[in-house]
């Protein structure tokens, strides 16, 4: 019985262990992602004005 439970015991703090590991992994990706969409909303927004620059050009070049 003693022998059970210390097994049980050491399971659960293994289990407990990989809980926290997968939370702080969760919470860096999580944070990961955030910069990830502030990059390509900046990336997208570069290549916005490009677009509207090259438009103008486009404009300016005689047919």
């Amino acid at each position: 019985m003693e022998r059970d439970l210390l097994a049980l015991e050491e399971r659960i703090e293994q289990f407990i262990a990989l809980c926290q590991g997968l939370r702080a992994e969760n919470q860096a990706l999580r944070t990961q992602v955030g910069g990830l969409e502030a990059e390509r909303k900046r990336l997208n927004e570069k290549i916005e004005t490009a677009c509207a620059r090259l438009e103008a050009l486009m404009e300016k070049i005689p047919e």
